[in-house]
């Protein structure tokens, strides 16, 4: 049986542009009306990062939230980033700007090695869903923030809308890709992260004192075809399998993938649907 954490690929594609994100909260919490609020901004309006503070950033990626943070606590705080992806970490690293404080390692989060109260507040944005076993993820990870501290975690569930355009990108290189293997010891996860109540039943067992879910309907714009194979071959589901085939392979089929999207959707943008639950915990 495969673990969990032994499917994350050597290396992600990624892409410096964001989609633009229109997002409406749907829980308790919910913001104004008025206010649009983005999953990103709720985890980190939620830790509240200020100068001083010193955050853990669970399965940080690329380490594009490690790197907004870092900005929000410097001078003098800092950021750590950890993932279990070599190939995330590399990218994590090399992108760094000089001088920002913020390092990164490859640890596995169900095992940090970090001791006890240590963070100032704890982050994992579209990570936890991949944890074979979430109590013992989020047991580490409230036993290495300190008393008081806040943790918030995103993971995207499944859209009241399918996305087209992922049937599209599925119809033209799902003949010519192996399936993305299935961990067993995910699906209890799974589960339990899409629904809210369960979630934040998991967090309290873990040991925070108070822990909530607000869920999020999210639409977001991707100004072009192209955009979107940028950011969608770096996904977990499809990067692993897109490291099954050479460079060239990969190319060409990105590229098709790309036409089939203009052939049906047009040329952009192209706006598709989403939903997230956010953890919003405090040990």
């Amino acid at each position: 049986m495969l673990k969990g954490g032994s499917l994350a690929p050597a290396f992600f594609f990624w892409t410096s542009q964001p989609p633009k994100t229109s997002t409406r909260a749907l829980s308790a919490g919910t913001p104004p009306p008025t206010r649009r609020v983005s999953t990103r901004a709720a985890v980190i309006e939620w830790v509240d990062p200020r100068p001083g503070k010193r955050i853990l950033d669970l399965a940080c990626g690329p380490g594009t939230l490690s790197y907004r943070l870092a900005r929000d606590v410097s001078p003098d705080g800092e950021v750590v980033g950890i993932d279990l992806a070599p190939g995330m970490i590399e990218l994590a690293r090399r992108d760094a700007a000089p001088g920002l404080p913020v390092r990164f390692e490859l640890m596995d989060m169900e095992k940090l090695g970090f001791p006890d109260a240590v963070f100032d507040a704890a982050v994992c944005g579209h990570g936890l869903q991949f944890v074979p076993d979430l109590l013992r993820a989020l047991t580490e990870a409230r036993r290495v923030i300190k008393p008081g501290a806040r943790m918030a975690a995103s993971v995207p569930v499944d859209p009241t809308l399918p996305s087209k355009a992922q049937a599209i990108l599925e119809g033209a290189v799902g003949g010519s890709l192996p399936p993305a293997p299935r961990a067993r010891d995910q699906f209890i996860t799974r589960r339990t992260v899409e629904d809210p109540e369960a979630f934040a039943a998991i967090a309290r067992q873990a040991g925070f004192r108070e822990a909530r879910v607000v869920r999020f309907e999210e639409s977001t714009t991707w100004r072009s075809p192209q955009h979107y194979i940028d950011m969608a071959s770096g996904w977990w589901s499809m990067a692993i399998r897109l490291d099954a085939v050479s460079a060239d392979e990969r190319a060409a089929l990105l590229a098709r993938s790309v036409r089939a999207i203009e052939a049906e959707l047009g040329s952009g943008p192209i706006e598709l649907a989403g939903a997230t639950n956010v953890l919003l915990a405090t040990v």
